[in-house]
């Protein structure tokens, strides 16, 4: 694990990112001989998102929830404000 300040990692930020990448070890930054940072590989997650929790079977989504009705098309395009 290497250990930095901030005025070195403002100053060589690409290669701590590619040390990073390369080795898989985080680089902690710190001030005043403190950690105050952890620089760390982005790890994507491949699993699809499962969604579950409370509402989880309790609520329905119809087909056409998204669907515009000819009325409310009428009150929006052909009133006053858009006439035809």
């Amino acid at each position: 694990m290497r250990i930095t300040n901030i005025s070195e990692a403002k100053s060589s930020l690409s290669y701590l990112i590619k040390c990073v990448e390369e080795t898989n070890e985080p680089v902690i930054i710190g001030r005043a001989g403190k950690p105050v940072a952890v620089l760390t590989a982005f790890k994507q997650d491949s699993s699809p998102r499962v969604l579950g929790g409370s509402w989880e079977g309790k609520v329905e989504i119809a087909e056409d929830f998204d669907a515009t009705s000819d009325d409310m098309l009428d009150g929006f395009y052909r009133s006053i404000i858009f006439p035809e």
